[in-house]
């Protein structure tokens, strides 16, 4: 039970540092969004990097898993890419429960990949949970909101193709802190020429903000990574949803965010689905026991 708690505790330490992380992204203000993704993952790099050293964790992948590396860096940079740019279009607790919908795609791609199984019950939460992020979302054609709410939903499926990957690279033997640092450089390698050709100048203070999402990120990486070191998935991962909190709270404060009826629609479904999976797993894992 005291780890179990310890997880709880680590995931929602996790869940601020990531709303934390997407602040401090809108704060640093009308950057290019592949600009804002290189610096985040800069520093993402460096402290994983440091922990590698720390740790005495050798510098190269498992036999076989460069593949697995690849998949897991191209739909977690994807996943970045749409999740800053729905951040600096959208109200900050709509983008970040767009990005919640991570777990359920998680699902889909370990059904497709994976050949995990799904039950019926399990595939209507996920039907709900799409349902859900349509109230987000907004769909119409002559909304200002559908495109970067559209961007803001593919980055969450890129984020659940990407945490699929990861769950298969650490059933190969990969440690955490390499699965970190291989994808933070390969974002970095991928933006750089981007940021060669187009860089903005910036402000000092938009260089702090940058710098202190990358450590933000670095702190909600590592932070989840502890929480499922503690606890198993199905126990704690409904906890993650709190970012949303953490999100209406700051964006409201900072920003004088306010979200619409709608998405209040949106979130309420979505964590009902989130709740009801967690309390699903958990009954079918006692049965099994």
């Amino acid at each position: 039970m005291k780890k179990k708690y310890l997880g709880v505790i680590y995931i929602i330490l996790s869940a601020f540092c990531f709303a934390l992380m997407n602040t401090f992204v809108r704060l640093s203000g009308d950057l290019p969004t592949i600009q804002k993704s290189f610096f985040r993952n800069f520093v993402a790099m460096i402290f994983a990097f440091i922990i590698l050293k720390k740790n005495h964790i050798p510098m190269h992948w498992q036999k076989g898993n460069l593949k697995f590396h690849l998949i897991r860096s191209i739909a977690g940079t994807l996943g970045i890419l749409c999740n800053f740019y729905a951040i600096d279009h959208l109200v900050l607790s709509d983008a970040s429960m767009l990005n919640k919908m991570s777990p359920f795609f998680a699902i889909i791609f370990s059904l497709i990949f994976l050949r995990e199984k799904i039950t019926f019950f399990q595939a209507a939460l996920v039907t709900a949970a799409f349902a859900g992020s349509m109230f987000i979302i907004k769909p119409s054609l002559i909304s200002m909101e559908f495109l970067p709410g559209l961007i803001g939903f593919i980055g969450g499926m890129g984020a659940g193709a990407a945490y699929t990957t990861v769950r298969h690279l650490g059933s190969r033997g990969e440690k955490g802190p390499f699965i970190v640092f291989f994808f933070s450089a390969f974002s970095c390698v991928v933006t750089l020429p981007y940021l060669i050709f187009n860089f903005h100048a910036m402000e000092l203070k938009q260089v702090i903000y940058l710098i202190c999402a990358g450590l933000a990120a670095a702190g909600g990486q590592f932070s989840i990574t502890a929480a499922y070191c503690h606890a198993p998935a199905k126990e704690i991962s409904v906890y993650d949803y709190s970012q949303i909190i953490f999100a209406a709270v700051i964006g409201y404060f900072v920003f004088g965010q306010v979200s619409d009826v709608y998405s209040f629609i949106g979130y309420a479904v979505i964590i009902a689905a989130a709740v009801l999976m967690f309390i699903y797993n958990n009954r079918k894992s006692e049965k099994q026991a």
